[in-house]
């Protein structure tokens, strides 16, 4: 391992090799293989990235020169992204779910010249649109599987001889990477972080430097969000695109920074099995996966024994209770709540977080879209320390946190130390502070956009202060539906107190220019069915299901209890059941699960024309 000097810019990558110095044999990595847990020690780590950031310079990799990564999570893509960093070259993450088309937009907008593929699958959608990606010079993959004796191509390089290609620079230069990143400057661009995309094609965020260093000290080091600050004591199970920017900071800002453990999960699939294994200290979710999990233990809890489910239910009422008082506190226990909960653990809490992968969960946060303040009491409720967090790609994802003892449920937290933030005249979100991005990749007109003439991101979200303290998002600028009636609005709260069922996965809620609310529901097939199976109805496939008589009286009287909660004009007047599950590669998600409104509208444009044909009946 080559050893630069400790001098100079603090960087995500200095981090990692003085870490390396200073505890060369603690654990940094833990990854499976064949079902054994194998551990990367913080020395390996440094030297896998060194050696990947020597392997870049005997390709000719320049600083700037965008060097791609197309995987799920493991190892080596952190390897790739601190090694590419680490020579002042711009890393550029893709979602392993991108279809072909989308992977040959993003290399070709970003001007990829290096991508590593994971497998097979992912190298395959890179020369299918090979021709499309002048820039592109090398492919590396990393599983030789189906690859190595199939294909014939020169750009494809395999991962042990791309390594033996850096080891063999190393030899030669071998304080070159070191010289590289002496040279690194505060506004050098560090990753591209392209959007979702839920209105058109991907934008490039471009983060710097100096935004990864604002977002580390603000969130990781300054306690932005646990307390205390997290340390190499923690441990945490990386799971979610590493491509998307709370993914990065909990996988590989918060393991740079502060020494903690990160596992990765087999797959996403695995995830559950994976969180019971590894039992995680910190972890972060987005909506959808704390609203699986509350999901799953409501399957579990009606399989269960007669007296068991009598049991859990009991203890779930109890922890319901504790859940309320727990928001009306912050967050904070009183003595009477500390007991009662404290016999909960002994008969039902224990077990119940160990079986969900959370028993020593000490700080868990939900973000990047709305969630229900029911999902979120839920968790409180069973001893899981739950806190909604706010920012976006183009700020870093430095704006607001509820911070432990602090906690207002429904608010998405007050401002971090060092960020301003103001709500505009028309309801605007817009926050200013160094972690704020340097722009979108070849898209001034985006970048200017993006931005206040006083130079103010524009988030895109409508929200207002509580309290004068904490901030509460009511939408995004984009959705809100303003009636025929000239009544606006914000379906995400409908959307969200739908979804707080088990039963419903996705809850579309339209009627902008139109005379009232209707909705798209689609079902969560696993619950519904196990509900239909225990009344002996009988199915055969999502749509089979969602279009039982059954099923649409379950979700009507859903519908209905939801609709009491809001005022007339906010209520849904109509529903239809999705014949299918939304889907990414149809181009009804984006990559992070996002509804792309305007093509739901238009792909089951007919479903939404019945629902105003002959009022509303």
């Amino acid at each position: 391992m080559t050893t630069a000097t400790t001098t100079g810019l603090t960087t995500v990558v200095t981090r990692v090799r003085d870490r390396a110095a200073r505890t060369p044999d603690a654990v940094a990595l833990r990854a499976k293989d064949f079902g054994i847990w194998r551990e990367v020690t913080w020395s390996q780590y440094w030297a896998q990235a060194e050696l990947v950031g020597h392997a870049l310079l005997a390709l000719g990799v320049d600083p700037g020169d965008r060097v791609a990564i197309h995987s799920e999570n493991r190892r080596e893509w952190l390897y790739a992204d601190i090694g590419a960093v680490a020579v002042r070259a711009i890393t550029v993450g893709l979602y392993p779910t991108n279809p072909a088309s989308e992977v040959a937009y993003l290399l070709s907008h970003s001007g990829a010249r290096v991508l590593i593929a994971e497998d097979q699958e992912q190298v395959d959608k890179a020369l299918a649109v090979l021709d499309a990606l002048p820039e592109l010079e090398r492919i590396v993959y990393l599983e030789p599987r189906g690859i190595r004796h199939r294909y014939d191509n020169p750009k494809l390089l395999s991962w042990d001889d791309f390594l033996a290609l850096g080891a063999e620079h190393r030899d030669q230069h071998p304080d070159a990477v070191a010289r590289r990143m002496r040279e690194v400057e505060p506004d050098d661009v560090m990753t591209l972080i392209y959007t979702s995309g839920t209105t058109g094609p991907p934008k490039g965020a471009m983060l710097t430097v100096r935004n990864v260093e604002f977002a580390v000290q603000s969130l990781v080091e300054g306690g932005g969000f646990t307390d205390p600050p997290p340390s190499p004591a923690d441990i945490t199970l990386s799971y979610l695109p590493l491509c998307h920017v709370a993914e990065r900071i909990f996988t590989t800002w918060f393991s740079a920074s502060a020494g903690v453990q990160v596992h990765f999960a087999e797959s996403i699939e695995t995830v559950q099995a994976n969180l019971r294994e590894v039992q995680p200290t910190i972890l972060f979710g987005v909506p959808r996966i704390w609203e699986k999990v509350l999901a799953a233990i409501t399957i579990s809890s009606s399989s269960a024994t007669w007296l068991k489910r009598a049991t859990t239910r009991f203890w779930l009422r109890v922890a319901d209770g504790l859940g309320e008082q727990l928001v009306r506190n912050g967050g904070r226990h009183t003595f009477a709540t500390r007991l009662k909960y404290g016999v909960g653990w002994l008969f039902c809490f224990r077990a119940l977080k160990a079986r969900i992968g959370m028993r020593h969960v000490r700080y868990a946060s939900s973000g990047a879209a709305p969630i229900s303040p029911q999902v979120l009491r839920f968790f409180m409720g069973i001893g899981v320390p739950m806190h909604e967090v706010y920012g976006m790609t183009e700020n870093s994802a430095v704006a607001t946190g509820n911070r432990p003892g602090r906690v207002k449920v429904g608010t998405v937290g007050e401002p971090h130390p060092g960020v301003e933030l103001r709500i505009a005249d028309d309801g605007e979100i817009q926050t200013r502070h160094a972690g704020v991005f340097a722009g979108y990749w070849r898209d001034d007109d985006a970048t200017r956009r993006a931005m206040t003439p006083d130079g103010w991101l524009r988030t895109g979200d409508v929200g207002e202060w509580v309290d004068g303290t904490h901030v509460r998002i009511t939408d995004r600028m984009k959705d809100i539906i303003i009636t025929a009636g000239g009544k606006n609005v914000a379906p995400s709260e409908v959307e969200n107190a739908l979804k707080t069922s088990p039963y419903i996965k996705e809850a579309i809620v339209l009627g902008d220019q139109r005379p009232y609310l209707v909705a798209l529901i689609g079902i969560e097939y696993d619950t519904v069915g196990h509900w239909a199976r225990q009344r002996r109805i009988t199915y055969t496939t999502y749509r089979d299901l969602a279009e039982k008589d059954e099923v649409r009286e379950l979700v009507q009287g859903i519908v209905t209890k939801v609709n009491e909660q809001f005022a007339s004009v906010e209520q849904v007047k109509k529903f239809r059941m999705l014949p299918k599950e939304l889907d990414h590669e149809d181009g009804e998600l984006t990559a992070t699960q996002k509804v792309k409104r305007s093509a739901l509208a238009k792909v089951f444009g007919e479903l939404v024309d019945d629902m105003y044909l002959g009022g509303r009946g």
